[in-house]
């Protein structure tokens, strides 16, 4: 892997573990991906795993207003996730597919940065 595409890789994980939006595995496996390069791992193996990990969190924009509907409510509070299913369905009528996150984002833009585009 060269410099620039493995900086951009160390980045958007940075970007994945600072967003509160992540979940456990998706922290677990940008954490796992930091150890790894610490550890001395090949780059392209480790980001392989990292991809593959990441590659199976998508939310869809219809799993978002979902939760905002339900479960945000009690997580949230009934103001934030009224914020959120507002701004869900506007992203939706606009066309997204996506949550659009930070972390969802980070993972679309790191997955595309290395020929996985989410479809």
């Amino acid at each position: 892997m060269d410099k620039e595409l493995f900086d951009y890789t160390a980045k958007k994980v940075d970007e994945l573990l600072a967003a509160a939006s992540s979940s456990a595995t998706t922290r677990e496996a940008a954490q796992g991906w930091k150890d790894a390069i610490a550890a001395g791992a090949d780059a392209d193996a480790a980001t392989k795993e990292l991809l593959d990990a990441i590659d199976q969190h998508h939310t869809t924009i219809d799993e978002l207003i979902g939760f905002a509907q339900g479960a945000a409510k009690d997580i949230m509070g009934e103001e934030v996730a009224a914020g959120m299913l507002a701004h869900a369905l506007e992203i939706k009528e606009q066309g997204a597919k996506y949550c659009d996150c930070a972390a969802c984002t980070a993972t679309h833009e790191l997955l595309a940065k290395h020929g996985r585009p989410v479809l």
